[in-house]
Parts: structure tokens; C-alpha cells; sequence
């Protein structure tokens, strides 16, 4: 693991929000809330709900504060608070499931040409089912490995690699038919 040291002035920012020192609290807020709530939005498709699940979480961050330990980026650790919260909240809801299925192919995009905007490529990973769009943000988004993905979400390691291969199919049929539908051949 890489250490990174965090500048004299976020280390003061972070002791003092620490001590409930809102004007702290309200800088790490201002800093990092847009990239937070784009986070939320990869897992959450109703942006009210993806608000919900980041200011929570932003709670947690502020409880759990004093547990950070100035190793690696503090982004990156309010980030895996915001993916932690948003699998808690889809849990809660009982809006996923998991196909087992061990038979999966590694599909890749590289000869797909893309003219999509961002917007374009969020509709169509809003539209997968849950399952899968949740395996594939971790995975691609965020960076897990598959084991990770397993031990977080309580699943096989091989539904892990199923669910993701399903939602590359999907979204590979999606940008084919965008693709058409733009050029005029649908």
C-alpha cells in the first residue's frame, strides 16, 4: 500500500471537524459532496434517493473521522464509505438478486466505437438490472476484484464474474443498437 501524506491544511481541517467544528465539517463537505453524489448516482438510479444515501453517509464520515488514518487518500476512504452506504441502502430496499451462474466470457468493448455523451453511457448502466449494475460499478468503476466484490455483497466469487459479464453483454447490445439507431440503420 502506498502512504500518502495529506497537506498541513486538510490535516487541520480533518482535526478539527474531528472535534464537531462545523465550519470544518462544512469544508470536507463542500470539497468532496459533487464526486459523492456522482458515486452514489452509479449505484442509486433516483437522484433523491442517491442525495439521501450521500448525506448518511456523510454522517458515517464524520462519526468515523477520528478512525481514519491519514494512510492512502482521504477521498478514497470517503469514497468506500459512499459504496459501502449505497449497497446497505439497495440492500435495504431488496432491490437486488444474483443469478448463480458459473458459465461467464470475458467480453470486452475495445472494438466498439463510441460517439455517446457521459449522460448517454449513465442511461444505459441506469437500465441494467440491479444485480448487474452494481457488479459492474464495483468491478469497472470502482476497481474491486472480483474476490472483494464476493465478500462484500455475500456471493460467489463466480457470480460475481456471471453477473458482470451479463451486464457487458447488455450494455455491449445497448451501444450496438445506440450505434444503429444514430447511424440510421435501425
Amino acid at each position: 500500500m502506498k502512504v500518502l501524506y495529506l497537506n498541513q491544511e486538510e490535516n487541520e481541517i480533518i482535526r478539527l471537524a474531528i472535534e464537531n467544528n462545523r465550519s470544518a465539517q462544512q469544508k470536507i463537505y463542500a470539497q468532496f459532496s459533487s464526486k459523492m453524489l456522482s458515486v452514489c448516482r452509479q449505484y442509486i438510479k433516483d437522484i433523491h434517493q442517491a442525495e439521501d444515501t450521500m448525506i448518511t453517509a456523510f454522517m458515517k464520515v464524520f462519526t468515523n473521522l477520528k478512525n481514519f488514518q491519514h494512510h492512502g487518500s482521504f477521498e478514497g476512504w470517503i469514497r468506500r464509505i459512499m459504496v459501502n452506504e449505497c449497497i446497505s441502502h439497495i440492500r435495504v430496499q431488496k432491490k437486488v438478486s444474483f443469478i448463480e451462474d458459473e458459465n461467464y466470457s470475458e467480453d470486452s468493448f475495445n472494438n466498439i466505437e463510441s460517439r455517446f455523451s457521459v449522460e448517454d453511457i449513465q442511461f444505459l448502466i441506469d437500465n441494467l438490472p440491479d444485480g448487474y449494475r452494481m457488479i459492474f460499478n464495483l468491478y469497472a468503476i470502482e476497481g474491486y476484484k472480483h474476490q472483494e466484490i464476493a465478500k462484500m455483497l455475500g456471493i460467489n466469487e463466480g457470480t460475481s464474474k456471471s453477473q458482470l459479464s451479463h451486464a457487458r453483454k447488455l450494455l455491449k447490445e445497448q451501444i450496438i443498437k445506440l450505434n444503429n439507431y444514430s447511424n440510421g440503420t435501425e
